[in-house]
């Protein structure tokens, strides 16, 4: 099919894309008697009001698979990283993904609760929906587990109070720390 101009009203859009399936909602786009399904593939905001200026639609068919860019999630607590006093970054946040347009899901969740890592997570430590892949390398880094410092205190000034100094001059600072 060849490109075709529409315009669509901004509460329409916005109603549209502001489902559960988000930016990955099936819409139907009626041109005159012609009903297409069809998804929003790239988005042009404004740079200050951040108001959609520009949308490019694909028409799709229900049973073809189609590329699309899902947002991961991380869920839950991870016991493992508490133990160490550490924290998860999240290095990709998004995964582009390939499935039909019915089964592309709106977010894929990662629950972190029961990890138990020493290593990176790539995408092949959770499963993909049913009917969903991706062609991303498995062993991409999805979030990592950073430790905390073994000791806070150092790089850090020593704080004493004034009158603890001798004869009234403020403590002296150490190069020992």
């Amino acid at each position: 099919m060849a490109p075709l101009p529409v315009a669509i009203g901004a509460r329409d859009l916005r109603a549209a894309l502001t489902t559960e399936a988000g930016l990955n909602a099936l819409l139907s786009l009626r041109i005159g008697k012609t009903t297409h399904l069809a998804i929003a593939k790239e988005l042009q905001r404004h740079p200050v009001r951040q108001t959609v200026t520009h949308v490019d639609f694909q028409v799709v068919r229900r049973d073809e698979i189609v590329t699309a860019e899902v947002r991961i999630a991380l869920i839950g607590d991870s016991e493992a990283v508490h133990r160490v006093e550490g924290t998860i970054d999240q290095e990709m946040l998004s995964l582009q993904i390939k499935a039909k347009p019915g089964d592309v899901p709106a977010v894929i969740e990662v629950d972190i609760s029961s990890s138990r890592w020493v290593t990176p997570c790539g995408y092949r430590t959770f499963r993909l929906p049913e009917g969903v892949t991706s062609d991303v390398d498995p062993e991409a880094a999805v979030a990592n587990r950073a430790h905390a410092a073994r000791s806070r205190a150092r790089g850090r000034a020593r704080v004493e109070p004034a009158e603890a100094a001798a004869g009234g001059e403020p403590p002296a600072a150490s190069d020992e720390d």
